[in-house]
């Protein structure tokens, strides 16, 4: 029998707790909740949850802050949630870690259908062999040790940020839209806010501190997107 995935759902309304917690048992999840930031973090720690989904406007510590603290502890996959439509709060998440987020009023299959398509790509690092590992001048991208060296120094990379940098550098030369990026990494439909994928972009050159004489670089394709450049020697 299949050992049953775990969701922390972190809100401080007892409403919206239950409904999702409804809709997650009825999908065979193992639901924890928590009904504030500091409530969260206590029960990633004792908890172990397989994905957090966390609301941003909650009491004691907002959801940024908790994802702040989260991310120092693990990289599970983090989800937020905002009562605002605003690009502030959904940026200031994908910046810190975040990866995803959602709106609300939302519809409750749609966050279930966004929980097992994070989980996926969460789930999905069984490559083996030479086919896990790439390597140039300066940077190991090792997705079976879910590890990036860059020029020495080994660094922590969220889920997305390393399938983000595993796309461009297993392509080396091919330019990929902001759309063909959405759809690869986040595997559905993301209402076409590629401004997603710049934050990750930016978060993954910011850890990258790529030199200027690196033999290699993310380069950006001003209105289309981003590849993934070998500089000739």
């Amino acid at each position: 029998m299949m050992n049953k995935q775990k969701i922390l759902i972190a809100d401080d309304e007892a409403q919206i707790r239950e409904i999702l917690r409804i809709y997650f048992e009825k999908e065979n999840f193992e639901v924890v909740e928590a009904e504030d930031g500091a409530a969260a973090i206590l029960k990633v720690q004792s908890e172990k949850p397989d994905i957090l989904l966390l609301d941003i406007m909650m009491p004691v510590l907002d959801g940024i802050e908790v994802c702040k603290q989260v991310r120092k502890m693990t990289d599970l996959p983090i989800i937020m949630v905002t009562a605002k439509d605003e690009d502030d709060d959904r940026i200031a998440g994908l910046e810190i870690g975040a990866d995803d987020y959602i709106t609300k009023p939302f519809n409750s299959r749609e966050v279930v259908a966004r929980v097992k398509a994070v989980l996926r790509r969460a789930n999905t690092q069984e490559k083996k062999g030479d086919a896990s590992r790439i390597t140039y001048d300066g940077l190991i991208v090792d997705m079976e040790e879910y590890q990036v060296t860059a020029f020495g120094h080994k660094m922590t990379f969220t889920t997305k940020e390393m399938e983000l940098l595993w796309c461009l550098a297993s392509n080396p030369g091919k330019a990929f839209s902001r759309n063909q990026l959405l759809e690869t990494i986040w595997g559905y439909s993301y209402y076409g806010d590629t401004r997603t994928v710049d934050t990750h972009i930016k978060r993954i050159r910011q850890k990258l501190n790529i030199p200027a004489d690196a033999k290699w670089d993310i380069t950006t394709i001003w209105g289309v997107g981003y590849k993934f450049e070998v500089k000739e020697s």
